[in-house]
């Protein structure tokens, strides 16, 4: 595949970062000028996700109708839209107004690009497309921090990141062309969709699902609480909690970068047992420091998780067209992203729960039984596979 290509399908992948963290930056300034409580943040990226499951549900009969590159060139005009909305909003319920589109949008990229790459582009390239997502994630914040500054406000930085949304929406559609020149799919290549129940009956398709939504509910414990568990269990500063958080967000990113390298010699079901061994281990360390009271272990455990985060996810995408079908992988990356936002939707806020009764100690803990969930659920994926396999070959 030519170069080019694979170049407009990282900035598509940076572009579906860029606002993810946006509204988390600007929250603390936004929600006093709305006149918006604290915790009606949670409402905007509920509305987020739902609209981001939807979407993954029905990306596949997208693709199959337009074709992966329409799909997402509008899909990204669709998230400028709606950066460019939230930039003119001057009220909370407008806000809620355009997380839908955004929602939308999000999860056509997400789940038409992860397809195409799963189908046609080596293992590498599924590690350094979602190490791009971590560079978006990871620029958004500081564009946001930049504004915030100046007097532009929040307003200002979801316009900057509006506008450059824009620019990549229009290197989206003059990339159509290329597409078409690939002996892969093209623009007007049709895909095949199955319906939902049938899509659950592929066999082994429910242990990927499982596997998708205990893999992201791993990531969101640290994204959201590591900050809090700093704080709370080793007294720091909130500023030095939020540093010392963010290099779970590093480690995920070299991590991706460094897997690329490896990914193909290693296979894809080999660098899903090392990533979750890594998470574990990761969360061993976190656990064995706490009667120690010391938190440079703690540190250096939320970085292994991290690191061990990496891999796993990408492997289990780059995976579907071998373990079911290329014909069948988009409607099975479809159902499995929607899976794994329910996991990023829901687990934190049952962590808070649970810390709110207990103890927010638990965190490692919670984070090696779902890595052993995932590694329980991939490995009974393997097995269905080789046995349909088998009988394949039988017949």
């Amino acid at each position: 595949m030519g170069s080019l290509l694979i170049a407009v399908i990282y900035l598509a992948f940076i572009s579906l970062g860029l606002p993810d963290s946006l509204l988390g930056a600007a929250w603390p300034v936004m929600h006093r000028e709305l006149g918006a409580n604290v915790s009606w943040a949670g409402v905007v990226t509920m509305i987020i996700s739902v609209c981001t499951i939807a979407s993954a549900l029905s990306t596949d009969k997208l693709a199959a109708k337009m074709g992966t590159p329409l799909v997402v060139a509008c899909s990204v005009l669709l998230t400028a839209a709606a950066m460019l909305a939230f930039s003119l909003s001057s009220a909370f319920w407008q806000l809620c107004l355009f997380a839908v589109p955004y929602g939308l949008g999000a999860g056509a990229i997400d789940t038409s690009l992860n397809n195409y790459v799963a189908k046609h582009l080596a293992a590498r390239h599924m590690n350094w497309l979602h190490c791009c997502w971590g560079v978006g994630a990871v620029v958004g914040p500081y564009v946001m921090g930049a504004c915030l500054t100046g007097a532009g406000g929040w307003q200002s930085g979801y316009l900057v990141i509006s506008l450059v949304q824009f620019a990549l929406t229009l290197v989206m559609f003059l990339s159509i062309p290329l597409w078409k020149r690939e002996k892969g799919e093209g623009a007007g290549q049709k895909e095949t969709a199955l319906p939902l129940r049938q899509t659950f009956l592929l066999k082994g398709a429910v242990f990927v699902f499982l596997a998708g939504l205990f893999y992201f509910a791993i990531e969101q414990l640290p994204i959201v609480w590591a900050s809090t568990y700093f704080s709370e269990v080793y007294a720091l500063e909130t500023d030095t909690a939020a540093f010392l958080a963010s290099l779970f967000y590093i480690g995920i990113a070299v991590s991706r970068a460094v897997s690329g390298f490896f990914a193909e010699k290693a296979g894809d079901r080999n660098m899903i047992r090392i990533g979750t061994g890594i998470v574990i281990g990761g969360a061993a360390l976190i656990a064995v420091a706490l009667p120690f009271g010391a938190f440079a272990p703690a540190v250096a455990g939320f970085i292994a998780v991290g690191l061990g985060c990496g891999p796993i996810f990408p492997c289990m995408l780059h995976a579907m067209p071998t373990n079911f079908g290329a014909e069948h992988s988009g409607s099975v990356i479809g159902v499995q992203m929607a899976f794994a936002y329910c996991g990023m939707t829901f687990t934190p806020i049952l962590l808070g729960k649970l810390a709110e009764a207990t103890t927010i100690r638990l965190l490692p803990f919670g984070v090696a039984l779902l890595a052993g969930l995932v590694l329980l659920f991939t490995e009974l994926l393997n097995r269905s596979v080789a046995k349909r396999k088998a009988a394949d070959m039988r017949r």
